[in-house]
């Protein structure tokens, strides 16, 4: 029997913890990125699990002039700005709601600014990377040698435009992302401060936050991320936020 995504968070919820490790990891789950025609570009992290603060969630949104903005439940020193601020705006806000409409749809809620709907379905591809997650040893997910093989593959399979694994972050920390479950966003609308995002679609060229790029078709996740930190960040790669592969 298929698990649905409604059903991985829950068992996310109580049953995953922290991979081991001495340097800064999150468990959780999200849209790893979902862009709209018109240009927008919206992220969801619902980070459920923190060796440096509290759980949180946060919304990143790019407007389309490419400008971005995190919005973070956290303050950002132990939130998503600790990685990513130096490219985005950011703002604290006092709650991010995520609401289950059934087991393959949800809405998210940010006050009166935004209203966020998407509809998943698991997909041969997003079977296949599901798979390969589940099947892959702890320790694997931590080998940069890996996790390098597995960003492009990745990006064959989904066919999702350019994906790193690992690499650096905007702020110059290195990041390995371990996306254990994987949905295709195939459907939703959304409105961020009034305005209409239109329909999801494809971004004219593939946006990137330094090292990470996001998808250019909808993907949800379920899985774990590890940072280094502060102290080992290194001078952060160039910013450009929209790339040729």
């Amino acid at each position: 029997m298929t698990t649905t995504p409604r059903q991985a968070v829950a068992t996310t919820q109580t049953a995953l913890g922290l991979p081991r490790g001495t340097d800064e990891r999150f468990s959780g789950y999200g849209a790893m990125g979902v862009p709209y025609s018109r240009g927008h570009y919206l992220a969801l992290r619902d980070m459920l699990a923190s060796s440096v603060g509290p759980a949180y969630r946060a919304i990143w949104h790019r407007d389309p002039s490419g400008s971005w903005t995190i919005f973070t439940t956290a303050d950002p020193d132990v939130s998503c700005p600790r990685y990513f601020g130096s490219a985005t705006a950011v703002e604290q806000v006092p709650a991010i709601d995520v609401t289950w409409r059934n087991n393959w749809s949800l809405d998210v809620s940010m006050g009166t600014r935004l209203s966020w709907r998407m509809v998943l379905e698991a997909t041969s591809a997003t079977r296949a990377m599901t798979s390969m997650g589940g099947a892959m040893p702890a320790w694997a997910w931590n080998s940069d040698a890996v996790l390098a093989a597995m960003g492009p593959m990745a990006s064959t399979v989904l066919q999702s435009g350019r994906i790193r694994l690992h690499g650096r972050t905007p702020n110059g920390q290195a990041f390995k992302a371990a996306p254990l479950q994987v949905w295709r966003v195939v459907s939703g609308d959304a409105h961020v401060d009034g305005g209409d995002c239109g329909p999801v679609g494809s971004l004219p060229t593939q946006a990137s936050l330094a090292d990470f790029w996001l998808p250019q078709r909808g993907l949800f996740f379920v899985g774990q991320a590890r940072f280094s930190g502060p102290e080992q960040a290194s001078v952060a790669p160039h910013l450009a936020e929209e790339r040729r592969e």
